[in-house]
């Protein structure tokens, strides 16, 4: 018997969230390329371990599919700040509508999460880091944040500003993850909250963005924050 449409999309649609859900805990807890599609099939509890290139394609297809299934809800609110500051001369308003966005995804998503850590994971490769930051910004908010940092920052040399935001990716990105594995393993963590923590958080890239220039570097090729 030939199973209707409808019932042949329900059953795509949740063996699709099967492999995002068993890839993103793979591949945050292992790293990308220490776990193969056969052991994320598996994991998601798909005998045919091909599923997982037919569903995304390339496995930088599914890396990207991870980071956009998490991406909106982190951008509408991102949005929100952003248009509460726009126009700000304060460090401070950017420096919030670019962490706490995700740091209150992650506190509304329960626990536990591996998103951060996946994050962190795809950081640590230089080619799918390249192609995390070009997606990420895509992101109008995002784009509207570094505006304002830069109209913050008027004469902060762009060699120094690229410096700092690429320091402050790097931070950012890994204190969240810290954060959601030390909750995993059930480690204290320096702040009782995740809103705590993007107070501190915030309070570093503050310091960070404000710091005197002493010193010259090379300036980069391509803009990123």
């Amino acid at each position: 018997m030939v199973m209707p449409a409808k019932a042949r999309t329900d059953r795509s649609t949740v063996t699709r969230e099967r492999i995002l859900d068993a890839a993103e805990r793979l591949f945050a807890e292992h790293g990308v390329y220490a776990v193969s599609n056969r052991t994320v099939a598996e994991e998601a509890g798909q005998g045919n371990t091909a599923v997982v290139g037919y569903h995304f394609g390339t496995k930088t297809d599914l890396v990207r599919a991870i980071a956009a299934r998490h991406a909106e809800q982190v951008e509408q609110r991102r949005t929100e700040m952003v248009d509460a500051v726009e126009g700000s001369a304060d460090v401070r308003d950017w420096i919030n509508a670019l962490v706490r966005p995700g740091a209150e995804y992650l506190a509304e998503s329960g626990e536990p999460t591996w998103h951060a850590r996946f994050s962190a994971q795809v950081m640590t490769d230089p080619a799918l880091r390249e192609i995390m930051s070009d997606d990420a910004l895509t992101s109008p908010a995002l784009r509207r944040i570094v505006d304002g940092l830069n109209a913050c920052l008027p004469t902060l040399p762009l060699e120094v500003r690229l410096e700092r935001a690429d320091m402050g990716r790097h931070l950012m990105v890994q204190m969240l993850a810290e954060r959601e594995r030390a909750l995993a393993e059930g480690s204290p963590t320096p702040r009782a909250t995740w809103s705590d923590a993007a107070t501190g958080l915030v309070d570093a890239l503050v310091g960070l963005w404000l710091a005197p220039t002493t010193a010259p570097v090379t300036a980069p090729t391509k803009e990123t924050t």
